[in-house]
């Protein structure tokens, strides 16, 4: 009771071109599961912090975690160039990272960082040229530029936060030599003139057409009919591979074997159907099993071309992570449009941050740089909550000048903690966490002690809000966090910087002076501004307006980063007194566990500097207050008489839809 289909074809190949430029290795990487996170169902979500991660020896001999905390997270950003406006007018040239995942939360003023289960997504329809978010391409959306709408449309309808270009990679596909069923069993064995690449339990299809069965089995019933035009494609799950030859029977003693034409043992595997029967094969052999096409990190370079040129942001795209979470951030370098002369590399380098291996650090001397058609993926381990920031570490001063910075804070275990459990207690517990260890009796580097002895079991979990650090006292709680990235340019520098190379560092000197990349009153513009540049193209070039908003009652977390190259920078507080809780990324307590948190109307920062600052609106009458620059050259957009480092702090009866009433 078997069919047997003798077949003498090639191997069919499957070539992929990579379109854009042949030099191109675009790619993108983001796991679903690792040894540290090794159940990918767990890792699209914030597991609850129930104590230190763990690990014990695994039946392999190696180490496996017991208990996981975090989760997996991905970003997608590209290095080039772009344009950004500010309130005057002045368009300003930039060296730029842009966001390539993440555009619906970016466009919104949210961190483009994303759960493999949102990030590994490909766009359902096309793509236009410049920035997706911009309009909703849904769809259904026509392919044709002259059938475009009109620029802009509204952003509400566009929630893809998936890498952009990336696209499934390319089916594995062979020929059939033979098939042998058992009717009985209906399990098979497949005998192909190349190897598939399949393990066990991998999806394979089996797909032909046409008659030329030698025999047809009584059961179970299958399109055996004579003369048929048309079989029936089945998919089938793998049970083995690597059967020894000549092939051993299968099923009842009545069930053949598959003839040994002398192809190695990897040509052949036995499966399971999903299906009823096998589908027919007739004389002209289009018999063939493949492999289903898979999401592996494989893209298309159009679409990241697309989006990516011309489309860098001032700051750089913001990302967010949790402790314990594990980071992969894909950068993508696709030239510098404006400027087809310069070669440049780029890297990413977080400011501050612990980072345990220097080959991810973003120091081309102990790291990697990226060049001009090539992708590269760096890896974190979040360890410790705080402010940070990014940038390319190219030539700094410059890189740095022309707009390559982003901001990056990290948030703690405590936000995890049950509601109601003791603050103090669960800090205590992330002692025995050897990675983040804070013993402050024999660290004097410990960032966060234990709060003074008399606090324990005195500070619960509140049932809504975060915190801002791991301080086991609730101290650092607040209800709304605005990340506040301060940075300047000298227009001068970038005109030259479109020009020619090398530009006037000795004469650099700031004359805008930008938060979350804009100047008052463009600050206070509520969602993303868009700048018209020189491919014709709409893009997100300020995408984080900077409006403080909360309820009357309500505690604001300032995460303030300052990366200006040329300028210490100051913001001062009118009627709302800004208490700072860290430096740094450093909360601010001493050893014995005392709070050196202090009040202030002012804050001054130099390049390279973070503060985490709460405000506090209890007591404070609703109404409209200002987060501004004291340095009156600073409140200035070079020689105008406006502009400059200026915000609105807005206390609020209610908010609805971010409007304040």
């Amino acid at each position: 009771m078997r069919k047997l289909f003798p077949f003498c074809v090639s191997l069919i190949l499957v070539v992929v071109a990579t379109g854009v430029a042949s030099a191109q290795s675009f790619r993108v990487q983001c796991p679903t599961s690792t040894i540290t996170h090794p159940v990918a169902a767990n890792n699209n979500s914030e597991p609850a912090y129930t104590g230190p991660t763990t690990f014990t020896t695994g039946p392999t001999g190696y180490q496996v975690p017991s208990n996981v905390n975090g989760a997996i997270k991905c970003q997608q950003i590209s290095g080039g160039d772009g344009f950004a406006t500010m309130g005057d007018g002045t368009q300003t040239y930039m060296f730029s990272f842009g966001p390539l995942s993440g555009l619906a939360d970016i466009a919104n003023g949210k961190p483009g960082t994303e759960y493999p289960k949102d990030f590994n997504v490909v766009y359902p329809g096309n793509l236009a040229p410049g920035d997706p978010a911009a309009t909703d391409w849904s769809p259904t959306a026509p392919a044709t530029p002259a059938d475009w709408p009109a620029f802009p449309l509204p952003t509400s309808n566009f929630t893809y936060n998936g890498a952009v270009g990336l696209a499934p990679d390319v089916a594995n596909l062979v020929t059939i030599y033979d098939i042998a069923q058992d009717s009985t069993t209906n399990v098979a064995i497949v005998q192909l003139n190349a190897p598939l690449g399949l393990n066990p339990g991998d999806q394979v299809i089996i797909s032909g057409t046409g008659t030329g069965y030698d025999n047809c089995p009584t059961a179970p019933a299958v399109p055996c009919t004579t003369g048929s035009a048309a079989g029936n494609p089945a998919t089938w799950t793998i049970t083995g591979i690597g059967f020894p030859a000549p092939v051993p029977t299968i099923g009842s003693a009545n069930a053949g074997g598959v003839i040994n034409y002398g192809f190695t043992s990897n040509f052949v595997f036995t499966f399971n159907p999903t299906a009823t029967g096998l589908p027919d094969v007739n004389t002209s052999q289009t018999a063939v099993a493949s492999t289903p096409s898979v999401i592996n990190g494989h893209v298309d370079p159009r679409p990241i071309m697309d989006v990516g040129v011309m489309n860098g942001n001032i700051p750089a795209p913001l990302m967010a992570i949790d402790e314990d979470d594990e980071f992969f951030l894909t950068l993508t370098n696709v030239g510098m449009i404006m400027r087809p002369d310069l070669f440049e590399q780029h890297t990413v380098h977080f400011h501050g941050y612990p980072n345990a291996s220097a080959f991810y650090d973003g120091v081309p001397d102990a790291s990697v740089a990226i060049n001009i058609g090539a992708s590269f993926t760096y890896y974190y381990l979040a360890p410790d909550a705080g402010t940070y920031f990014w940038h390319c570490h190219i030539t700094p001063p410059e890189h740095l000048q022309m707009g390559m910075v982003g901001q990056l804070y990290v948030r703690p275990r405590q936000n995890r903690v049950a509601a109601g459990s003791s603050l103090y207690d669960a800090l205590v517990a992330q002692r025995g966490d050897l990675r983040t260890k804070c013993d402050s009796a024999a660290d004097i580097l410990c960032s966060n002690p234990l709060p003074a002895a008399g606090t324990a079991g005195s500070a619960p979990r509140a049932a809504t809000g975060n915190y801002a650090y791991n301080d086991g006292d609730g101290s650092t709680y607040y209800d709304v966090e605005y990340p506040l990235q301060i940075h300047g340019f000298d227009p001068n520098f970038h005109f030259v910087g479109m020009t020619f190379n090398p530009e006037g560092f000795a004469d650099m000197k700031d004359k805008y002076f930008l938060l979350n990349g804009r100047s008052y009153p463009d600050t206070v513009t509520p969602g993303p501004l868009a700048t018209q540049t020189t491919d014709g193209a709409m893009h997100f070039s300020q995408p984080l307006p900077s409006i403080i908003s909360m309820t009357a009652g309500q505690k604001a977390l300032l995460r303030i980063s300052d990366l200006d190259v040329s300028e210490y920078q100051t913001l001062a507080s009118l009627g709302i007194p800004m208490k700072v809780i860290a430096l740094n990324a450093k909360l601010l307590r001493d050893q014995a566990g005392n709070n050196l948190y202090y009040n202030t109307n002012s804050i001054t920062l130099a390049g390279g500097e973070s503060l985490d600052v709460i405000l506090d609106s209890t007591g404070v009458p609703v109404g409209t207050y200002y987060l501004y620059t004291p340095n009156l050259d600073h409140l200035s957009n070079d020689a105008e008489n406006f502009g400059g480092l200026m915000t609105e702090v807005h206390i609020c009866n209610s908010i609805t839809n971010g409007t304040c009433n």
